[in-house]
């Protein structure tokens, strides 16, 4: 609990000294082939979505549900909950493994899915709390961490604390997948092996123990290497036209305002249970 405490403090700390900085592409005087843009776009991703995803729902997540247990009074202790696990009981074996599980699978998907739509966002501060808005609209509800159909509502609470606790938890996981993308996107320079640049691709490391992910990751990369075409990497926003630019945040609105009644319905459901 100690380290998921300092990890969590570290990731609240990136957050605030990262999180006003603005995404930086490649730079526009330096062609690059479509396989560096390629394998540059995807470390940044893995990066900024699977070190989140162990700062904060990982470490922050464990804690979380901690407070929950200790809170929820002595009439749920010993209970099992929808993970198999003891109410109450702390393993070590049991952290490391939502920690990792949650970083690999929902912190990669995060990051992933920033660089697709991240163009249509704001920068800075701003960015990252609309993002982690939109994650915690379209996914918290109906994948992790406020799903209404999850028994440990019953279990732990208060529930007005779960809710509070889960939904500051995906804002700020949000928040950092944007801070951590621009803070590397400054740093991460094309991947060549004539020099110490690939160093910087040692994230992708991080695909290895997730091999299906990795297959297509590593088709896309083989398809790109075969094109081989060099290309300018100007940031796509600059060169975006005003109504490409409304057109792609009406559509995340919309988006939002489509889930919104589900996710309100699920929040609903969750303030009425708990012990």
């Amino acid at each position: 609990m100690v380290l998921c405490g300092l990890l969590f403090v570290g990731g609240i700390a990136a957050t605030a000294r990262c999180g006003g900085l603005a995404f930086q592409s490649l730079d526009p005087a330096a062609p690059v082939t479509v396989a560096q843009r390629y394998f540059w776009n995807l470390t940044v991703a893995v990066t900024a979505g699977v070190g989140a995803g162990l700062l904060v729902p990982g470490a922050g997540g464990r804690l979380i549900m901690r407070l929950l247990a200790v809170t929820a009074g002595d009439q749920a202790q010993g209970q099992v909950t929808e993970a198999e696990e003891i109410v109450g009981r702390i393993s070590a074996g049991g952290t490391i493994g939502f920690v990792v599980f949650t970083a690999l699978f929902f912190g990669l998907a995060t990051g992933i899915v920033y660089m697709l739509v991240r163009r249509w966002l704001p920068d800075g501060r701003l960015g990252g709390l609309a993002y982690g808005a939109l994650l915690l609209v379209l996914v918290g509800s109906r994948i992790e961490p406020l799903r209404a159909d999850n028994p440990d509502f019953d279990l732990v609470g208060p529930s007005w604390l779960a809710l509070a606790a889960f939904g500051a938890l995906v804002v700020t996981h949000g928040m950092l997948v944007a801070a951590l993308a621009a803070w590397y996107s400054r740093r991460l320079a094309p991947l060549s092996v004539s020099s110490w640049a690939w160093l910087g691709y040692a994230p992708l490391l991080a695909l290895v123990p997730i091999f299906p992910v990795l297959a297509i990751f590593g088709a896309g990369g083989a398809v790109a290497l075969l094109v081989g075409k060099t290309v300018p990497p100007s940031d796509p926003r600059p060169g975006m036209s005003y109504r490409a630019l409304i057109g792609g945040r009406a559509v995340l609105c919309v988006a939002a305002l489509v889930a919104l009644p589900g996710f309100v319905s699920a929040v609903t459901d969750i303030a009425g249970r708990g012990p």
